[in-house]
């Protein structure tokens, strides 16, 4: 089978050591290429807050995986990465990423957002040339089972995105939002959830600060609540404004809330820092007015829904096992490939050799010729289509090798 993934996630790292081995497109595209030449055939690089998992193809898989789990320790070069390391090869690989994918693997069971982050990691690579036949069969298959499952299940309506859990906690910790002055730092998908659960919550005023202001801008008719500020002056607002709540998740390198530039303040801040690599400066902790949380924290929510939830990820992992079925009959068929693409050229080979030798004993025109040529092509193509469905048929894979070698010696090819 040849498949394997090697990686960090949130059940075996710490945020930091996430932190430290997530891939910015640069690297991936690194990365690529330093694998690929050490004759990996396909590869896949997922890179999320909560998960760095490189996924694999090639000959020798086992020993492949342990170069890709030596490749992590050099490249991002943290110490003791082997403890927070996971390895798996074959169906268990396969198995992991219908999980991931359909976000049974998540912090939030059921969460959307994966799935739109597994189906971008497959384009970015197969643009690059890193993924084949096997893998964009594979990451196709797992994102249309993982939509399937939304659509028969619903377990993504159960609202349990890390957004809504952030929101959660902050409300916990503070005891209501409701005429409570947010900052929201960055708009992308998971502060566009932000914004829906705090505007649930009765907040008074959502400033927005934003690199791209106009995009802002072009999304207040759909919350009135929302003042788009300058990204500059995220840290001025903090206090001009009494925000009570910060909510950070941007796709910044850098650190985006600094503790050298946080003003002091006579009340208690909530910050949640739901980015990675995380947004804010952890030695905000130090000041004894504000109260930092970031996606590990997340870990010790429960919600009522959880239970619901599990029943419906066992109802998914039925729906898994049929896929994963499926694919690997199909992935068995593959290996017939080599033996029906040289039927292919024998018929090919046949077929020129005989035009070539009617042409030379009868003077035909340029329809005679057409025709003929269409004629003998498919009489060829009938001679071996029949042989090739009634070998795909056979379900004993031992018996179907024999079938192979059979047809590779009597046609010699």
């Amino acid at each position: 089978m040849n498949i394997g993934v090697v990686g960090v996630n949130h059940n075996l790292a710490p945020i930091n050591v996430r932190e430290a081995v997530s891939f910015t497109d640069t690297k991936k595209i690194e990365a690529i290429n330093i694998l690929l030449d050490s004759e990996i055939d396909e590869i896949v690089i997922l890179s999320t807050c909560n998960r760095s998992e490189i996924y694999i193809s090639g000959e020798n898989i086992q020993q492949k995986v342990d170069e890709v789990a030596n490749f992590y320790k050099d490249y991002f070069g943290v110490k003791d990465i082997e403890q927070y390391l996971f390895k798996k090869t074959n169906l268990e690989a396969i198995q992991h990423l219908f999980d991931v994918t359909a976000g049974l693997d998540s912090l939030v069971v059921g969460e959307d957002q994966i799935l739109g982050q597994v189906k971008d990691a497959h384009e970015f690579c197969m643009k690059l040339g890193a993924t084949k036949k096997v893998f964009n069969k594979l990451f196709r298959d797992a994102v249309t089972t993982s939509k399937e499952i939304k659509t028969i299940t619903k377990i993504s309506q159960q609202p349990l995105s890390i957004s809504y859990i952030g929101v959660k906690l902050l409300k916990e910790k503070i005891g209501s939002l409701e005429g409570k002055n947010a900052l929201i730092v960055g708009l992308g998908k998971m502060n566009l959830l932000t914004l829906n659960h705090l505007e649930e919550e009765k907040i008074k005023n959502i400033y927005v600060a934003n690199r791209n202001i106009e995009k802002t801008k072009a999304i207040q008719s759909k919350f009135k609540n929302i003042i788009p500020i300058e990204y500059s002056d995220r840290h001025k607002v903090i206090e001009e404004k009494s925000i009570d709540i910060i909510v950070s998740a941007t796709a910044s390198p850098h650190l985006v809330i600094r503790y050298d530039e946080m003003p002091k303040l006579d009340k208690k801040i909530y910050i949640m820092d739901i980015a990675l690599p995380r947004d804010i400066d952890t030695k905000l902790n130090e000041l004894d007015y504000v109260e930092l949380y970031d996606i590990d924290d997340l870990k010790e929510i429960h919600d009522q829904n959880d239970i619901k939830r599990n029943e419906l990820a066992q109802k998914a992992q039925e729906i898994i096992s049929v896929k994963i079925d499926e694919f690997v009959e199909w992935l068995d068929l593959t290996f017939m490939d080599p033996t029906i693409q040289s039927l292919n050229s024998k018929c090919i080979e046949i077929k020129e050799d005989t035009l070539d030798c009617i042409y030379r004993k009868i003077d035909l025109n340029q329809r005679e010729k057409k025709i003929i040529e269409k004629m003998l092509g498919s009489a060829l193509k009938r001679v071996i289509r029949e042989p090739i469905m009634n070998l795909k048929q056979v379900k004993n894979k031992g018996q179907r090798e024999e079938y192979i070698k059979v047809i590779e010696d009597l046609f010699e090819i």
